[in-house]
């Protein structure tokens, strides 16, 4: 394989990874005609989409399609970020950077026994320690995640349980979440039963897809969008066939948080979360505590929005900017901790996600409830998407300014050794 080919491979397997990991193409275009301009190829032709990347090392040139199956790990991103930070410092090769991408799919889980289990718990009963704080329902999601992950653990072997998977899965839970209901064990169902499902819920797919429209990806914005709407139709039928053959009454239906147990629940929330995530996604142990920063930070700004103006809303825009600005201030002053990775799980602290599923479901079930709900998830959806665009934009804005600093101090210290060199060699002249 020529120098040429191998090049171009490896731009299509970087900027694929980076589409897989789930940052948004505008950026991943952006990031690789970076690395392409620092291994001179200057006019690079790219096009990605959320399920491949085209590119051609220059017009004319011959160019190469590179498929996307599945999405990455938090690991898996980590790396791919480390390796195009590894390529624009020279810090690795292209034929380094190019092994190690061939094989990133390969890379063994840090937890394979039991991580994704009890990961799950951490992760269920963490956000039901946000969504619905109260003992019943934190029990309830801890039990109930377990069955979200076996689905997830098997749904990666067989296809057609994968697309079946968002029903499956929300109508069990659902049909669990309501009988208990029923039984007296649980109290607010609609909020219990969402906290095992929140991993799977495509709230970051509809933010990123949002964002994608925002920035001019027309067709990446469009494909989310649409997919992730028709995934949140299959989880909404899931719950509403539930509520339907246990004949629910409209007051189940209610998306009210109740408080049970205390003003620090949040705080344990982002702390099982941040453990559960890491155990489930392999987070390398060295991103664990940045994780838990984003998260905490994302937590109070969102909370400091919610108590400044009573919407959730401005909290909702609050948290998203601090989360997208502080992980692109992290990465600006240590390259080696990607963004990516430190902002991604702040999406189900957030849960844009939770609250379509609810929209939709109550659409679906009781019409009456649902203008509210859907204006709400509306407003929160898009706060979400307008605040990840302002914090990044923002950490860019103070990386550009740092950048031009830095090369005019560079510029101030070579003329002064230029000035230094002249007069010495006149006064030795003399």
């Amino acid at each position: 394989m020529s120098d040429i080919d191998a090049t171009r491979r490896l731009l299509a397997y970087l900027s694929a990874a980076a589409v897989a990991g789930g940052q948004p193409v505008h950026e991943v275009e952006a990031d690789t005609r970076r690395v392409a301009d620092h291994l001179g190829h200057h006019d690079l032709q790219i096009s990605a989409s959320p399920t491949g990347v085209t590119l051609s090392l220059g017009g004319g040139t011959p160019a190469t399609f590179e498929s996307i199956s599945g999405p990455l790990r938090l690991d898996q991103s980590a790396e791919t970020a480390e390796i195009r930070t590894g390529l624009l410092t020279d810090a690795i090769t292209p034929a380094d950077a190019l092994t190690r991408l061939s094989h990133l799919r390969a890379t063994p889980h840090r937890y394979p026994r039991g991580g994704l289990e009890v990961g799950m718990i951490c992760v269920a009963s963490g956000i039901s320690f946000i969504l619905q704080p109260l003992w019943p329902s934190v029990i309830f999601s801890a039990i109930a995640g377990q069955v979200t992950a076996q689905f997830i653990r098997f749904s990666g072997r067989w296809r057609s349980l994968a697309t079946l998977t968002p029903f499956l899965v929300a109508f069990l839970i659902a049909f669990a979440a309501f009988s208990t209901w029923q039984a007296g064990l649980v109290e607010g169902p609609l909020r219990s039963l969402l906290p095992p499902i929140a991993v799977l819920l495509p709230g970051a797919l509809v933010v990123t897809g949002l964002s994608e429209l925002a920035a001019g990806a027309m067709t990446a914005g469009t494909a989310r969008l649409a997919y992730g709407s028709t995934q949140l139709l299959l989880f909404a039928l899931g719950v509403a066939g539930a509520a339907w053959l246990l004949r629910v009454p409209s007051s189940a239906l209610n998306n009210e948080i109740v408080n049970g147990i205390g003003p620090w629940s949040p705080v344990a929330g982002v702390l099982l979360l941040t453990v559960g995530i890491s155990l489930m996604e392999s987070v390398p142990p060295r991103l664990v505590p940045w994780v838990a920063l984003i998260l905490s930070l994302t937590l109070a700004f969102q909370v400091l929005g919610q108590s400044v103006v009573g919407s959730p809303w401005f909290g909702a825009l609050l948290g998203s900017m601090a989360a997208s600005f502080g992980a692109a201030l992290v990465e600006l002053y240590r390259p080696a901790l990607p963004r990516l990775v430190m902002f991604l799980p702040s999406f189900w602290l957030l849960v844009p996600g939770s609250l379509g599923l609810v929209s939709v479901t109550q659409l679906g079930l009781e019409p009456s409830m649902a203008g509210e709900t859907i204006l709400q998830s509306a407003s929160i959806v898009s706060a979400i998407a307008l605040g990840l665009f302002v914090g990044t934009s923002a950490a860019r804005i103070i990386g550009v300014t740092r950048t031009r600093r830095l090369d005019l101090l560079r510029r101030r210290r070579r003329t002064r050794r230029g000035v230094a060199g002249s007069t010495g060699s006149t006064a030795i002249g003399g």
